[in-house]
């Protein structure tokens, strides 16, 4: 029987077995070959954070708080993959066994998934390149909810994966700079792997002011935050232009007292933008939309425009993710964004 790896809480994870259902209209079986997790989104889900928020009444669009706060018995973990059909339905046209696709799915050996929901891996793309689509499709969102133009300088805070190609989309839009803001050395060196033209690193100095003295003493056009930090919020808000933007685009859960709307927001008078690629209608609908995105940043990783190669490191086995995968947690500093390889 196949195997999949599940959180049970924080530092410990579970590898169990699991049956494979019979296969229905429109269905593929993949064998994994690669994987990869989404660090910020699962991680929260792990420790159960934000969970009395819930639930959310669907027609007033407001959380009525005071849900369910226990955390479910285990969460699934891992985000997309990579690896061959071994198995298709009938009906199933435009996919072969043996094609190489990408899809979304927790950390298992062998997935069952709808045919539609797979894309074909074309020659050349890099696996590590492809499990970034998930991560581009927030970042553009970003990018493009900010109005980043050419000439722009953008501040983005937090280089993890979603970062990462924040700051990747930010250089293709015609940013200039680029500056990226980690407190983290490995990330901080795959920011300048990505094209950032300035990195900080808040620990060692005044944010705000660096980015207000990098840039002529305008401050930056657009700061995109996808730390969840409150104290990255804060610089952004030093750091903007008057009169610019500022994308809060992670999903935080409550920010700490630190977060002053009383000091610079008042003096530089920003716009403050939410970004959610996965909400709709998109701002720009209905010319745009999430399927949109996907496609177009599809587009850009196969053709080189956007690379994953910096971004997912460190790279341990399927049995590894056992002790690696805590350590994103309690040692933050080890990856950027863990990529998985399954042993044949």
């Amino acid at each position: 029987m196949p195997k999949e790896i599940v959180a049970l809480s924080p530092a410990q994870m579970e590898m169990r077995e699991y049956d494979l259902p019979a296969l229905e209209p429109g269905q593929v079986r993949v064998q994994s070959e690669f994987a990869a997790p989404k660090h910020g989104t699962e991680t929260a889900m792990v420790k159960g954070y934000g969970l009395d928020r819930f639930p959310i009444d669907g027609e007033l669009q407001v959380f009525l708080h005071g849900g369910e706060t226990q955390r479910p018995a285990h969460v699934e973990i891992g985000n997309m993959f990579v690896g061959p059909i071994i198995e298709k339905a009938d009906d199933v046209t435009g996919l072969n066994v043996g094609d190489r696709v990408l899809a979304y799915g927790s950390f298992r050996e062998i997935h069952t998934v709808a045919a539609a929901a797979c894309r074909k891996m074309p020659d050349g793309l890099s696996w590590k390149s492809a499990v970034c689509l998930d991560p581009a499709d927030f970042a553009m969102a970003a990018v493009r909810d900010g109005n980043v133009r050419v000439g722009d300088a953008v501040a983005v805070f937090g280089a993890g994966g979603i970062g990462l190609m924040t700051l990747q989309i930010a250089k293709l839009s015609g940013a200039c700079p680029v500056i990226s803001i980690d407190p983290l050395e490995r990330r901080c060196r795959a920011a300048k792997e990505c094209g950032a033209d300035i990195v900080f690193d808040p620990t060692n100095c005044d944010v705000g002011v660096e980015i207000k003295k990098a840039t002529q003493k305008r401050g930056v056009d657009v700061a995109v935050d996808f730390s969840s930090n409150v104290d990255a919020m804060q610089a952004a808000l030093r750091g903007v232009a008057f009169g610019g933007t500022v994308v809060a685009g992670s999903w935080p859960g409550p920010y700490r007292e630190g977060l002053d709307f009383g000091s610079e927001a008042h003096w530089n008078r920003p716009n403050l933008i939410f970004a959610r690629a996965c909400s709709e209608p998109n701002r720009d609908h209905p010319r745009w939309n999430e399927t949109r995105i996907y496609d177009t940043c599809w587009q850009m990783l196969c053709d080189g425009r956007l690379t994953g190669e910096p971004v997912v490191d460190p790279v341990v086995t399927f049995e590894e993710v056992m002790t690696a995968y805590p350590r994103i947690m309690s040692h933050p500093n080890e990856s950027v964004k863990l990529g998985v390889r399954h042993e044949r």
